[in-house]
């Protein structure tokens, strides 16, 4: 059903309900009044006709107008040829008129006015004409209806298409984005509703965009960092297949397809895990972790690792706090913290491994520019920029870092550092007490 059409039937019952309410509400009103008016009549004619009552003119007078007259004796006896009439009269008690008083009132939808006389008394008993001012009010009532229900249908169908023609633009313009458009936007126009549609749906093409842009150059930067190492392997294995590399020159080739080989499983492996994030089979053992092992165990392969490159690493331990974490997990954070610090640190400039609350790795690189700091952790958005001028990595180690820190109940934010260079704090929520600091090391 359209939203015309509802908003039709919506003015159509509105309609109906007020004329039937108002109906019911005029019908009373005029019965009561049509009775008022009947009964004042009637007694302006027992006052009129007291003295003359015995008049036979009178009499036939009084009955071409539907007026019954009933007869009081002085022993209060009431006659007369309409038995209704004579019940009637009984009922309002017209045997006070003996003594001198006019009597009126109502038995059913019989009007009754008893006046004293010569004789003793009589009464006036005539119906309140209601058929004809009843039909008469049905049938205003039946074309009121008619007209507002012609009225409402015209209206609320005008309404209604008012009101859906801004909204099917707006349709328009998400069909068009479903296939494909991301250049479309919705006019924003309207009742304020509708335009507050029309602007989220224009926010979420300007989101579309966006994201889908910075797929292409995720996919992009993704498909260099494959081909790289695949033409080494190939161009290395294509060398030993025909034969041009022998002898001792095979080991050292072989060790450069290996590490390239390597540096692919590191690539796939982690965008395989940046995938599972967000799906229900990535699993996650949550426990109770004591942070210091695991960071001094990271240290000591982090250690060598900065040694080899010339690069000063130094840990800092000022508490042991235990959090609610996946152990492996954790590891895997540190590892791809670390692995991008010692990546942009140039030889002789620090890089720190620090636990206290918090888990942080800072490093003595070139760090980063203000604004992307917010963006740090967004797929390939830092290889992008700095790609030319710095060396970088697959483009998803720190969206996958933030994705794990992020299933595990933690917060990480990315900051300038000390040392000149950025700094990544990890955050997790404890699941003990802390224990004193054993000692702090530092290489």
């Amino acid at each position: 059903m359209t939203l015309a059409t509802r908003i039709a039937l919506v003015c159509l019952g509105v309609v109906v309900v007020a004329v039937v309410v108002a109906g019911f509400v005029s019908a009373r009103l005029v019965l009561s009044t049509s009775q008022q008016v009947s009964r004042e009549i009637l007694r302006s004619q027992a006052d009129v006709v007291a003295g003359r009552i015995s008049d036979d003119r009178v009499e036939r007078v009084l009955e071409d107008q539907g007026i019954a007259i009933v007869r009081i004796s002085a022993t209060g006896e009431v006659t007369g040829p309409d038995r209704a009439a004579v019940r009637a009269a009984r009922d309002v008690g017209v045997r006070e008129v003996l003594s001198g008083s006019p009597v009126s009132g109502v038995s059913g939808r019989l009007n009754v006015e008893a006046r004293p006389s010569a004789a003793g008394g009589f009464a006036l008993v005539q119906e309140t004409e209601t058929g004809g001012t009843y039909r008469k009010l049905v049938r205003n009532i039946v074309f009121a209806l008619g007209v507002g229900l012609l009225v409402a249908a015209l209206a609320g169908l005008a309404l209604g298409a008012y009101l859906a023609r801004p909204l099917r633009r707006v349709a328009g313009v998400a069909h068009s984005m479903s296939a494909g458009r991301r250049d479309l936007r919705a006019p924003v126009a309207g009742a304020a509703e509708v335009a507050e549609v029309a602007a989220s749906v224009n926010s979420l093409a300007e989101a579309l965009q966006r994201s889908e842009s910075r797929q292409r150059d995720f996919l992009l930067s993704v498909s260099h960092e494959l081909r790289t190492p695949l033409t080494a392997v190939t161009g290395f294995a294509e060398s030993l297949a025909d034969g041009v590399v022998s002898g001792d020159r095979v080991a050292p080739v072989g060790t450069v397809i290996l590490d390239e080989a390597r540096r692919l499983d590191r690539l796939v492996t982690d965008l395989l895990d940046l995938a599972r994030l967000g799906a229900d089979d990535f699993r996650l053992d949550l426990a109770a972790v004591d942070l210091e092992p695991v960071v001094r165990s990271a240290a000591e392969v982090w250690h060598a690792r900065c040694h080899a490159r010339g690069v000063e690493f130094s840990l800092q331990v000022t508490a042991s706090p235990v959090v609610r974490a996946d152990a492996r997990r954790l590891r895997q954070v540190i590892d791809g913290l670390m692995e991008n610090a010692v990546r942009v640190t140039p030889a002789g400039r620090p890089v720190v491994l620090a636990l206290s609350s918090v888990l942080q790795v800072r490093d003595g690189g070139p760090g980063l520019a203000a604004e992307d700091y917010p963006v740090a952790f967004d797929r390939g958005v830092l290889h992008a920029r700095y790609r030319g001028s710095r060396p970088v990595g697959t483009g998803v180690g720190l969206a996958l870092v933030h994705g794990l820190v992020t299933r595990m109940g933690g917060t990480i934010v990315a900051g300038p550092a000390a040392e000149g260079g950025a700094a990544f704090t990890v955050a997790l929520p404890p699941a003990g007490p802390r224990r004193p600091v054993t000692s702090t090391a530092g290489a």
